[in-house]
């Protein structure tokens, strides 16, 4: 073969591997840029539209308060949402044209990281920023619920409100009853007496003990800050019971008892601005429609176990929590 045909071989052989190597490399990035196009056009989202003249800034805390809901082509997220919130106030922080948060809290309570990374965030914006906040309790605003309103300057609560529930629980499962009875033998191994918890011995009930009146003491220290009371005072009324509104005034637990619509009238006429503004959902079609579809599909027995779970954990009086699992 002669030279010339061998070098136009090894140079047509170049050029094939050249295209199937581009070939390939723009399929992956086309298959990446469509991947994450349809996911934003699928999960829900906010959008943060501010107005651009003076308002006051509605944060809606709805549901229990815990980390952010996972969204997919086959769920959209609802109830609180942590992640969002957050970045919603951060954005509220440094907006010269809004002039102070009205937070409303609809909520039984929640876990101990949440609650207190809102009721952080809250206190930053309002140091940041100069601004008010000021709270509306609606038909909850129990534990995680309440002590995230300690970050306000003002707390109104509607006359059937269920609020207080201040404390910590931690709780589990206990099953070596059903174990026994069904022939199960559980058996760990542990580099520990403390690491496996799953069958509490009285030394590792009194450690998680500490822990938890450790949180105790910081949500005392919490309110007793927000409510300017002694901390004595608060730990007599913190011990795990829920008051009506009525109660929680008398005790000092809340401002004013009031409806939704006064409360927004004497905050506007305290800071002289009149709009308020609240986040919309900018939910798409298709995320909606896979939403629906999944309401038919027929629920697996471990679904449902542990739907049934998660409603015993988020009953009222929702808890200010760290749940051993």
């Amino acid at each position: 073969m002669k030279k010339k045909q061998i070098g136009g071989l090894i140079v047509a052989a170049v050029l094939f591997i050249a295209v199937g190597v581009t070939s390939v490399l723009t399929n992956t990035v086309s298959q990446n840029l469509l991947q994450a196009s349809m996911v934003e056009m699928l999960i829900s989202d906010y959008g943060y539209d501010t107005p651009n003249y003076d308002y006051i800034a509605v944060v809606n805390v709805v549901g229990t308060i815990q980390e952010q809901t996972a969204t997919s082509v086959f769920e959209i997220a609802d109830g609180y949402q942590h992640n969002d919130t957050m970045d919603y106030i951060d954005d509220l922080m440094y907006d010269e044209n809004n002039k102070g948060i009205l937070l409303y809290v609809d909520s039984p309570g929640g876990a101990v990281y949440e609650s207190e990374e809102l009721y952080d965030k809250l206190k930053e914006y309002r140091e940041a920023s100069g601004n008010p906040v000021w709270t509306y309790m609606s038909h909850y605003a129990a534990s995680g619920g309440y002590m995230i309103s300690m970050a306000s300057d003002r707390i109104f609560a509607n006359a059937n409100t269920t609020t207080g529930s201040i404390g910590v629980i931690m709780s589990g499962f206990d099953m070596t009853g059903l174990y026994e009875k069904l022939g199960i033998r559980y058996v760990s191994i542990t580099s520990g007496d403390f690491k496996d918890s799953t069958m509490l011995t009285d030394e590792q009930i009194a450690v998680y003990q500490e822990q938890v009146d450790e949180y105790y003491g910081k949500f005392v220290g919490i309110v007793a800050d927000g409510r300017s009371m002694p901390e004595e005072e608060v730990r007599a009324l913190a011990d795990g019971r829920t008051y009506t509104s009525q109660q929680a005034l008398e005790n000092g637990l809340i401002d004013q008892i009031s409806s939704y619509e006064d409360m927004q009238t004497e905050m506007s006429d305290e800071l002289g601005v009149w709009d308020f503004y609240e986040p919309v959902s900018e939910e798409n079609i298709f995320a909606s429609f896979f939403s629906e579809l999944k309401e038919i599909v027929p629920k697996s027995e471990a679904q449902i176990l542990k739907e049934t779970a998660s409603s015993m954990e988020s009953g009222v009086p929702m808890y200010y929590a760290e749940q051993l699992r």
